[in-house]
């Protein structure tokens, strides 16, 4: 019991004085499971856009935010995800520019739902789409 306090003594006070220094923490990476399955491009024949999306983000509290919001973000990205053009995400251009408009929806429903940063970036671990 001794050995218990006085490790929890010795180890508390060194993360305090990290966190105080400024000393940055890992990032940490969320992936939005399950994987988005959504009919993109408007009239016509159906389209299917199928991404497995990761979000870095620099801390907990914010990789805690991700979790909370979790219903939200999917929301908000499948909405993004369907109003795509086929012309739009063809090109290798295109897709870098949807992952940033998916980054910056992310970003902006945390700073709206709970006033916080922290979102670092967002990655397709996948990126499919059938014509």
């Amino acid at each position: 019991m001794s050995l218990l306090i006085a490790v929890t003594v010795f180890v508390t006070p060194s993360i305090s004085i990290a966190q105080e220094e400024g000393v940055e923490e890992k990032a940490i990476y969320i992936p939005i499971n399950p994987p988005f399955v959504v009919n993109y491009g408007g009239v016509g024949r159906l389209r299917y856009l199928k991404a497995e999306i990761t979000v870095r983000v620099q801390d907990t509290l914010a990789a805690d935010s991700i979790r909370h919001h979790l219903p939200l973000i999917r929301n908000n990205l499948v909405l993004l995800f369907s109003k795509q053009l086929e012309e739009d995400i063809e090109t290798q251009k295109g897709k870098e520019k949807l992952r940033l408009d998916a980054l910056e929806e992310v970003k902006d429903i945390l700073l709206a739902e709970d006033e916080r940063e922290g979102v670092v970036d967002l990655y397709f671990e996948s990126f499919v789409i059938q014509r």
